[in-house]
């Protein structure tokens, strides 16, 4: 998210080249101004913070799909809660109705009033009781014995997941505070910058890349790759978001999920994860559609778009765009 700008001479940061060159003619002349030393360091330690954040991202993105799972299975749990204790009810509500059979015929027979025991296995334990009632009531008894067992279950497996539910969203929390934290930060050292470093900061940031080749020309090798490489296209300009996967806004792995999801494929939620969503391939065998993973941790991904570039969402400030597919080192390229 940051750091690639660093590692591209190609011109993602001009401010950055330029001030090296610089800084190599003062230092030869034995004179190296202050605040030039103080810009690199600042602009170092903001690729440096938002390469954390970044990092970070992906770690909420993976909290937060995981808590969204949990929420859908909690809500699953208790609809087949509830089918199960309106089943309870209906076959306590037949079984009473022979208890008020027999109380009107002269008094409630000790079998029945075992009925509404809260053990009803005793009940089904006592052969020679169970002898007493007619075979449509035991089966039914049998049944509510059943139904009870698998709901105990089921509120025990739900109080389970509502308990990893709530440690997957305070992970969630967590980790939006680390890259709300690493992010004010960062912006706060991009302001603290002089007025003239700050513009080519964010002129860097924002602009295009007319040094880049054309793309005129570049087809993807079938259909399903070619919607999802339109589809990544169709998002340039768009604002990086962290934790959004579109339309408005996208964070790395957001945009990749979103563009494939136009053609119809699903993939995972975070990078990390998208590295193993295909099949490998050597980054000189990289076609258009195909996902490039960054650092050895896989904590940025971009689509390869051919001609050496690729579509990706860069960093807060930095819009959807194209930049070198070197812009950093690649750890993988995964074809969907």
């Amino acid at each position: 998210m940051g750091s690639h700008r660093r590692l591209a001479p190609s011109g993602i940061d001009r401010g950055a080249a330029a001030l090296c060159v610089l800084s190599a003619t003062m230092t030869a002349l034995g004179a190296v101004p202050a605040h030039a030393e103080r810009g690199a360091g600042t602009r170092a330690e903001v690729d440096r913070l938002y390469e954390e954040a970044e990092k970070a991202t992906q770690a909420y993105d993976r909290a937060d799909e995981r808590a969204g799972r949990l929420r859908r299975r909690v809500r699953d749990a208790q609809d087949h809660i509830a089918r199960q204790q309106e089943r309870v009810n209906e076959l306590r509500e037949q079984l009473g109705s022979l208890a008020g059979a027999q109380y009107r015929s002269g008094g409630i027979d000790p079998a029945v009033a075992l009925l509404f025991s809260t053990e009803p296995d005793d009940y089904l334990d006592k052969a020679s009781t169970l002898d007493r009632i007619g075979t449509r009531e035991a089966g039914r008894l049998k049944e509510l014995q059943s139904v009870l067992r698998d709901l105990a279950q089921e509120r025990a497996d739900a109080a389970g997941t509502l308990a990893e539910l709530e440690r997957s969203r305070k992970a969630v929390v967590a980790h939006k505070r680390t890259v709300e934290r690493k992010l004010a930060r960062a912006r706060q050292l991009i302001n603290a910058l002089p007025a003239a470093e700050r513009a080519a900061y964010d002129r860097a940031s924002r602009g295009g890349r007319p040094d880049l080749p054309g793309l005129s020309g570049v087809q993807a090798p079938d259909g399903r790759a070619a919607a999802a490489l339109a589809a990544a296209r169709s998002a340039l300009g768009r604002p990086y978001v962290w934790g959004a996967n579109g339309p408005s806004g996208f964070d790395c792995s957001g945009l990749m999920q979103w563009a494939y999801a136009h053609a119809g494929v699903h993939l995972p939620r975070t990078s990390q994860e998208q590295r193993f969503a295909g099949r490998r391939v050597p980054l000189s065998q990289a076609r258009p559609g195909d996902l490039v993973v960054y650092r050895s941790d896989a904590s940025h991904v971009a689509m390869y778009a051919g001609n050496g570039q690729v579509i990706h969402a860069p960093y807060p400030g930095a819009p959807v765009r194209y930049d070198p597919v070197g812009m950093m080192p690649v750890s993988s390229v995964t074809r969907p």
